[in-house]
């Protein structure tokens, strides 16, 4: 059986404000924020105009939002997002500088990724190949 074609793949994220999460992925990104005056609780970040992207992320106000507490306890990991690149150490400033903190937890035993925490505590990687 043959498969969709996907023009486009959008990653949404649950938090409590989605103007604010995706002011910090856009930022971490250097992508830009694509507004719907339609729908106030979702925005989505999108890569620069011109820039191929076939990924998206959109960031949804929930009312009820519980950050996750991975890698334990009662509040699962809803969704991961990897960002490869060329060197960690020349990337993390600017991730911590738009608002990510390191996770305690650092799994990797060789250093090829990294765990941060958005600002609502969604964890994420940045991944060395």
């Amino acid at each position: 059986m043959a498969g969709i074609t996907a023009r486009r793949v959008v990653v949404a994220l649950d938090c409590p404000d989605a103007r604010e999460l995706a002011e910090f992925y856009a930022a971490m990104l250097g992508w830009r924020i694509r507004d719907d005056a339609e729908y106030s609780d979702w925005v989505d970040v999108v890569p620069p105009e011109g820039e191929p992207g076939a990924v998206a992320l959109a960031c949804q106000t929930v009312p009820d939002f519980r950050a996750p507490t991975w890698p334990g306890g009662p509040v699962p990991t809803q969704v991961h997002l990897d960002f490869y690149v060329d060197s960690i150490a020349d990337s993390e400033p600017a991730v911590l500088a738009a608002g990510a903190r390191r996770h305690d937890h650092q799994p990797s035993p060789d250093g090829q990724f990294v765990v941060y925490l958005d600002p609502v505590g969604h964890p994420f990687c940045l991944c060395e190949e």
